[in-house]
């Protein structure tokens, strides 16, 4: 009788320490986060997106999948078929991939104006960086189940290994930190941010402004009862999920 193997699950940590591999020679370390975490954004929204897609058909509403007040409703952004994931893996090898994803980024923005200025412009494009290279990036990023842990905050979690892996031994992240998830905790469950401002002066990916609205939702609360503001010296870090 065959002996059943059990398969194992890599770690978030473990694909992105991998993704990494893909990078080494192409593009500086400090860079790394940027790369990543623009795919990561892509594929988070994509996969947020298919998710509500599913709900959709299990409810019977097959009809509205393809309209945008059905997602919005939802806090989820509504993707063009050139700007969700399965189109950018389906393309990943070909020439003008950079391009495509470049676009999607784009379009993502040009469609929902809460993300105005958040993403990079033909960042990708300007990287240039070997397209078989980008292929196998791409690779390692669909291992990743960005909604696996439904509690995380998953650009947080990214942003937080890179710096801890790459930009703070390199110099290049002075001033730069992350606040770990349980110090974010123990902070929301201080202020009880049940009404009133929420100000962060430092908000970096705005861990702190999602475990607020996980305390009030926790503590039964209404979101709206409370106004949410933020700001970040670091452009490049603030807001890629939100």
């Amino acid at each position: 009788m065959a002996k059943k193997t059990k398969e194992k699950t890599k770690s978030i940590e473990e694909s992105l320490w991998q993704a990494c591999d893909k990078l080494r020679g192409s593009v500086e370390p400090s860079e790394y986060k940027h790369v990543v975490l623009g795919l990561i954004f892509l594929k988070f929204t994509s996969d947020k997106f298919q998710e509500r897609k599913a709900e959709l058909i299990a409810e019977e509403k097959k009809k509205y999948v393809e309209m945008k007040d059905f997602y919005t409703m939802k806090n989820v952004f509504f993707l063009e078929e050139t700007s969700r994931w399965s189109y950018i893996s389906k393309n990943a090898k070909q020439d003008d991939i950079a391009i495509k994803i470049d676009t999607a980024l784009h379009t993502i923005e040009k469609n929902n104006p809460s993300l105005r200025g958040a993403l990079p412009d033909n960042y990708f494009s300007r990287l240039g960086l070997d397209k078989s290279k980008l292929a196998s990036l791409l690779d390692k990023i669909n291992e990743i189940d960005t909604l696996k842990d439904a509690d995380q905050d998953i650009v947080g979690r990214v942003y937080e290994y890179f710096l801890s892996k790459f930009a703070l031994k390199e110099g290049k992240g002075k001033g730069e930190f992350y606040t770990p998830k349980t110090i974010v905790n123990l902070i929301a469950e201080l202020i009880e941010p049940y009404k009133g401002i929420i100000y962060d002066p430092a908000c970096g990916s705005g861990g702190m402004f999602v475990q607020s609205i996980k305390f009030i939702e926790n503590h039964h609360g209404s979101k709206k009862e409370i106004s949410i503001y933020g700001q970040e010296y670091t452009n490049t870090s603030i807001n890629w999920l939100r």
